[in-house]
């Protein structure tokens, strides 16, 4: 089994930082796509930020130039650095991992595993 645990989320004034953190563990073989979803209230979960290996991020279009995602693939973990966080930047931030794992005689399958979540709180 795999989990993801995250950290990092709080209380921010408005034009201030934050980084969260996301690391998973247990049965990896490889970590295709790494990235955070948020959900603020009463809206639907969104992407933010992804990473995947090989290929540039990609954000929406309401963080670029503000936040940066990240990747450590050594400690299997995503970052995302949030700078200049505005009030509608609240929500809880979820990371998603789609993990490659692999099983003797079964050979190699990808899941997708959800963090817990983190509240970002921007006051104004």
């Amino acid at each position: 089994q795999v989990q993801l645990v995250e950290s990092g989320g709080g209380l921010v004034q408005a034009g201030g930082s934050l980084r969260l953190s996301c690391a998973a563990s247990g049965s990896i073989f490889s970590i295709n796509v790494m990235g955070w979803y948020r959900q603020g209230p009463g809206k639907q979960r969104e992407l933010v930020a992804a990473a995947t290996s090989g290929s540039s991020p990609n954000y929406t279009d309401s963080v670029k130039g503000r936040f940066t995602i990240s990747r450590d693939n050594a400690k299997n973990a995503v970052y995302l650095q949030m700078n200049s966080l505005k009030p509608e930047d609240t929500a809880v931030y979820y990371c998603k991992a789609d993990i490659i794992e692999y099983t003797y005689g079964f050979g190699r399958y990808t899941n997708e595993y959800w963090g817990q979540g983190t509240q970002v709180t921007v006051s104004s």
